[in-house]
């Protein structure tokens, strides 16, 4: 009997395997999050995380009016089946809502699953590479000593690698600095909040953020920067070369990767290392980049990269380029994704670290879960599926809050990336 022939065994019937109901559930417990809930006729459940961060309801309704009236009937163990009736049935392809609430369908699946085979996720994947994921936290301060200080803290907690943000002199809201510390949460007004960037006093200040935390720090500690697309090509291989001296683990999302060669000029002029990618939904928009080597973490998260389906071959194309792993995390994914991405991480060959921004209280107590943070790195737990739940009841005393992201104007009022 073949594997696949064995896991459809073990799961029971057609009959028992049949999708009878899906429900998109709205939270905002600290933050809005949109979940999908799949039902079989046996009473087995899988969910599945469809954030988009500032764009959460556009999803909800994706899912409500195109995708679950094409879920009931189907059969929840032909996983690789449903994700290519969802994309490559649907003719208006890819983009983030799309792949967002084919993500939440996928993960909700594979959920099912683990259930039904009694096993954990990253089983159903090969099994363990590695027994816990490299994690980094987010240090954050309006000032080098700020920042310096809550590096600090996190080595304190046991992190051996730490994204490190600080205020600028002259630029009023830089980003990445947050009054919260663990979290660092954007989306914090009805309509946008605009920043005003100045390219040239962050070019001047980083590196003296850097070496700062060097001189306090040594050398062991892994540090992590994130550009956040502020910058043109050039203006990003000058920041990297200058950065060299500092070791950092990555330079994250340098420059907007839409022109995937804008790439090539910065690997021409800098060894500091570079991720990308946790704006991208297919490996369409990673493709040149990896293929021609021009980065060195893919940083596409499962939420918002078509799920496991999907970010597997993501992952496998990566890694016959040298390519590694390194998940976006931040708050703007739920529990569901983190679980489901921990199982990734403990199975995929081409791992590299995972972002974890810790969740609020409020979020963990809406997502039960039995993942685990210790010594640097966060261990997936043993549950069938990815350990994840949804306390229903918890999450409708959250309604919805309209948020979204801020938007960015240089100092003479133009228009720029934020």
């Amino acid at each position: 009997m073949t594997t696949e022939a064995a896991i459809h065994t073990s799961v029971g019937t057609h009959r028992d395997r049949e999708i009878v109901a899906a429900e998109v559930i709205v939270t905002c417990p600290a933050r809005n999050f949109v979940t999908l809930k799949i039902v079989t006729r046996s009473g087995v459940t899988g969910i599945g995380d469809a954030t988009l961060n500032g764009r959460e309801l556009a999803v909800a309704s994706y899912l409500k009016d195109h995708v679950v009236p094409n879920l009931i009937g189907r059969d929840a163990g032909r996983i690789e089946d449903t994700w290519q009736f969802f994309y490559r049935g649907a003719y208006w392809r890819r983009g983030p809502v799309t792949m967002t609430a084919i993500a939440a369908v996928d993960v909700a699946l594979w959920d099912i699953l683990g259930k039904m085979t009694k096993q954990p996720l990253y089983q159903l994947l090969g099994g363990r590479s590695r027994e816990g994921a490299l994690v980094y936290g987010h240090a954050n301060g309006k000032d080098i000593d700020e920042c310096s200080a809550e590096v600090g803290k996190y080595v304190a907690l046991g992190y051996k690698a730490i994204r490190a943000q600080s205020g600028v002199p002259g630029i009023k809201k830089a980003y990445g600095i947050s009054n919260l510390k663990n979290a660092y949460e954007p989306a914090e007004s009805e309509l946008p909040l605009e920043t005003v960037w100045s390219t040239s006093k962050y070019l001047e200040f980083v590196p003296k953020l850097f070496e700062r935390l060097r001189n306090d720090h040594g050398d062991e500690i892994e540090l992590l920067h994130d550009v956040h697309h502020r910058l043109t090509p050039i203006e990003a291989a000058r920041l990297g070369k200058s950065l060299e001296p500092f070791h950092l683990f990555w330079m994250e999302d340098s420059t907007p990767a839409e022109n995937q060669r804008s790439f090539e000029l910065i690997r021409k002029h800098t060894v500091t290392p570079l991720a990308v990618g946790e704006v991208f939904n297919s490996i369409w928009d990673c493709k040149h980049l990896i293929e021609n080597q021009l980065i060195d973490y893919i940083r596409t998260t499962i939420v918002h990269g078509g799920g496991i389906t999907h970010v597997r071959r993501l992952a496998d194309f990566a890694a016959l380029h040298g390519v590694r792993t390194g998940f976006h995390g931040a708050t703007d994914l739920s529990p569901a994704c983190m679980g489901a991405a921990l199982h990734f991480d403990a199975w995929v060959p081409n791992f590299g670290i995972q972002e974890y921004m810790r969740h609020a209280p409020e979020t963990d107590e809406v997502f039960p879960h039995d993942y685990s943070f210790k010594d640097g790195r966060l261990f997936c737990g043993e549950s069938p599926g990815h350990g994840v739940t949804i306390d229903e009841k918890l999450a409708a005393k959250y309604p919805y809050s309209p948020k979204q992201l801020p938007v960015a104007r240089l100092e003479d009022g133009t228009m720029w990336d934020w």
